[in-house]
């Protein structure tokens, strides 16, 4: 088995299109990992984070459901900074190993590279190490503002509020390897996704340092490299 997978990070703007640009490499029949569902599935009732969290916040923060109040849970954090760390101390190392899992998937199935739709990416900055190419799907200021306010029927100052919330576009950029601007039309955007997906495939990239160096991260080391060892020995 050859082991020529590589990770390749990808993350956007509010209102940039990282989410057709995704929906692209999908149908192209790439492998996405996608964090915000697996931040949504590591909260749910059966997972061990789920049970840090109520112990730590409380079940008021629960629905009728016993299900997490994400609404609830994001009103208390947004105003405690102390707590949304903690928070965070309980659902990243978590995130990290469900990722982890998905990724050695895609390794023993033989894909050539995984990307990881991250939200994030560049604002926390601890996972770029590990990606061998970075995207960010881009806009111009002007056209990500027109977006956000038709898309969410906001006002003009409501969604400047909301853009400023992140990290700008023009800053991301200068961080990614690869920028996709989907400032203009969709087909020329589509055309660069696919112009992108045959420069990754032709490339010689190799993931066994960095998915070592993940593994390490995740605390799962010992058991995924024997397996690593027997499947490209």
């Amino acid at each position: 088995m050859q082991s020529r997978m590589f990770l390749v990070g990808l993350s956007g703007g509010i209102a940039s299109g990282k989410s057709m640009v995704v929906a692209v490499f999908r149908e192209l029949g790439c492998a996405v990992i996608d964090a915000d569902v697996i931040a949504r599935q590591v909260v749910q009732p059966h997972f061990l984070a789920y049970q840090q969290i109520v112990h730590y916040f409380g079940t008021e923060i629960l629905l009728e459901s016993g299900e997490i109040n994400r609404e609830a849970l994001g009103n208390i954090i947004f105003s405690h900074p102390k707590k949304r760390q903690v928070l965070n101390s309980i659902t990243h190392p978590e995130i990290q190993k469900e990722m982890l899992k998905q990724i050695f998937k895609y390794f023993v199935l033989g894909y050539r590279y995984v990307i990881l739709d991250i939200p994030l990416l560049f604002e926390t900055n601890k996972l770029t190490k590990f990606m061998k190419h970075t995207i960010l799907v881009y806009c111009d200021p002007q056209t990500q503002l027109s977006r956000l306010m038709k898309r969410n029927g906001l006002s003009q100052s409501e969604a400047e509020a909301r853009i400023a919330s992140q990290l700008p576009l023009d800053e991301k950029r200068k961080l990614a390897t690869h920028v996709i601007d989907n400032s203009g039309d969709w087909e020329s955007t589509r055309r660069h996704v696919l112009k992108l997906h045959g420069q990754l495939e032709d490339s010689l990239d190799f993931l066994l340092v960095r998915l070592a160096a993940v593994t390490a991260l995740a605390g799962i080391g010992g058991a995924v490299c024997f397996l690593l060892r027997h499947f490209v020995s």
